[in-house]
């Protein structure tokens, strides 16, 4: 995930007033105010249609200048949000193919004890006697071996289940952030 940019407190504050209720009743007094000079003749109405004229047009180019900003903003975490999202598809992707792997070792082991059945039940007496001890040997070998590959298997996909929900939660904390930046815009 790349590193947020640094954030202006005063680009922040500008964002953050614009569309809240002391902005509209600032702006609300500014016009009443500037229109009661006019009807009192303490200023022209030339000079005060002039004036606030000007004033609003600058205020208009600031307020789309800040609300591009917060768009731009949203649009690049968004993007970090999608990066996450691919990370994650890559993951269960993984976790997929693990699981497709542990199956064919299940079927594999399963094959192998039917050939152990069918051995054991060719050999005669005396085989079976001499040839049990080998191959309990053989068996408990391959079973030692086939377990320590599922429990290597086991924490591999611990390590990625562990992952996975960090990324999961990663990518939550980053939707509620900008949920709550929304809400605030």
């Amino acid at each position: 995930m790349k590193q947020p940019r640094a954030k202006s407190p005063f680009i922040e504050t500008a964002i953050t007033s614009i569309g809240s209720i002391a902005s509209l009743v600032l702006h609300s007094i500014f016009f009443i105010v500037a229109f009661m000079l006019s009807i009192l003749n303490i200023v022209e109405w030339q000079l005060m249609l002039l004036v606030l004229t000007t004033v609003v047009s600058l205020e208009a180019i600031y307020m789309a200048i800040f609300i591009q900003i917060a768009v731009n903003r949203n649009t690049e975490q968004l993007r970090e949000v999608e990066e996450d999202i691919d990370e994650i598809q890559e993951d269960v992707e993984e976790l997929g193919e693990d699981v497709e792997d542990i199956q064919e070792d299940i079927e594999e082991i399963s094959e192998d004890i039917d050939e152990i059945q069918e051995d054991v039940e060719e050999m005669s007496d005396e085989e079976k006697e001499e040839e049990a001890g080998k191959q309990i040997v053989r068996e408990e070998k391959v079973k030692k071996e086939k377990k320590e590959r599922r429990e290597k298997k086991e924490m591999d996909e611990a390590a990625t289940l562990e992952q996975l929900t960090r990324n999961v939660e990663r990518v939550l904390r980053d939707l509620e952030e900008l949920k709550k930046t929304k809400e605030v815009s």
